[in-house]
């Protein structure tokens, strides 16, 4: 593993492992690297070893979160092979907070949100996600995504705000869910035919079997997206871009697409943009007017389009100076000496030089 200071363009340290890394999370106060059996945790600030958990289950792929509120830095890793049983640990104070049953089958994403208060989980199979409530594990929401038996959950985000849970899978379909406030105020009674059978139905479920009961009480995509594709492993994003919610869809096919949310009615996410992350940018698909909505107008298709400097900013920055911190940092601004280790100013301030830790990690 290297670590590099990338505005300065200089490594800072590096280490050895004993088997393949699987997946690496950090925040301001915790690195964590995944192998299969173990999960090696260091302290951002000088590099150093803190805890090396060993008696974890076989972990294939690598499976973990780490909440980016560097104040908990809570860390969550698969807790069974067999089942999805979710273990919470306090990076902080280096112990485990509690251990969750989220699913039956073993698990496939699992994310944190902003702040950390909050743990989202999906199954192999794919059709139910689940939120839980940090540090407790008691649980919150409970979305189903659909009825197919195996569907490849491959990204799993909260929005910045949390008020919003976006799911993408090997299907053409990504869903996202809207994490409204239960309240306990009584209901209003029914006006309609439809909406009395509907009271009758969800009156019914205390008299049915307990899975559908559990069914008929989830809630469904509060909106959706459609890709022009399937079958190809995506990660999604949900972004404030020209002050309006954005959901970006980045394909491994290596095209980065941009819809509109309508944050009050949902419904169908209208494709706006759509750029080439491997070519010149020159490309038919990256002229705005081929992407016109073939949807009927709505709020989604006539909200006003993203500039086309807004819409290549980093994605999670608004425009209000994000794009800054989005550029790429031209080659004469590189450091041509050592790097200042000891800056408070620079993130992170580490005192380690390179390969001074090479190994290390062996003897835990």
């Amino acid at each position: 593993m290297n670590v590099y200071h990338f505005k300065k363009g200089t490594e800072i340290c590096n280490y050895s492992y004993s088997s393949n890394i699987l997946s690496i999370r950090l925040n301001r106060q915790r690195l964590l690297v995944c192998l299969e059996e173990s999960i090696y945790i260091h302290n951002i600030k000088d590099m150093k070893l803190l805890k090396t958990l060993l008696d974890i289950p076989a972990n294939p792929t690598g499976l973990c979160a780490l909440s980016i509120n560097h104040s908990n830095s809570y860390l969550a890793y698969p807790g069974s092979l067999t089942s999805g049983e979710i273990v919470l640990y306090d990076g902080n104070s280096l112990k485990t907070v509690c251990t969750i049953a989220a699913h039956e089958g073993t698990l496939a994403a699992i994310t944190f949100n902003a702040s950390g208060s909050k743990l989202a989980s999906a199954s192999e199979k794919g059709t139910v996600i689940r939120v839980f409530s940090v540090p407790d594990g008691q649980k919150l929401y409970e979305f189903r995504r659909g009825m197919k038996r195996y569907v490849t959950i491959s990204s799993l985000v909260f929005s910045m705000d949390s008020q919003f849970l976006c799911a993408s899978s090997n299907t053409e379909t990504v869903h996202i869910f809207k994490l409204e406030q239960v309240t306990n105020s009584r209901p209003e009674e029914p006006s309609t035919w439809s909406g009395y059978m509907g009271k009758m139905l969800m009156a019914a479920t205390n008299y049915l079997p307990t899975q559908v009961s559990d069914m008929m009480h989830q809630d469904r995509a509060f909106a959706t997206a459609r890709l022009n594709f399937s079958g190809q492993r995506n990660i999604c994003t949900l972004s404030t871009i020209q002050k309006l919610p954005r959901l970006l869809v980045a394909s491994s096919s290596g095209h980065l697409y941009m819809y509109n949310l309508d944050p009050q009615d949902g419904g169908e996410c209208v494709l706006i943009k759509t750029h080439s992350l491997l070519g010149s940018g020159t490309t038919e698909e990256n002229k705005e007017n081929d992407l016109r909505p073939s949807l009927p107008q709505s709020y989604a298709a006539t909200v006003a389009r993203p500039s086309a400097s807004s819409a290549s900013a980093v994605p999670g920055y608004s425009e209000d100076g994000g794009a800054l911190r989005g550029e790429v940092i031209p080659e004469h601004e590189f450091a041509t000496g050592p790097v200042c280790l000891d800056d408070e100013n620079e993130f992170p301030p580490i005192i380690l030089c390179r390969g001074n830790q090479k190994g290390k990690t062996k003897q835990s």
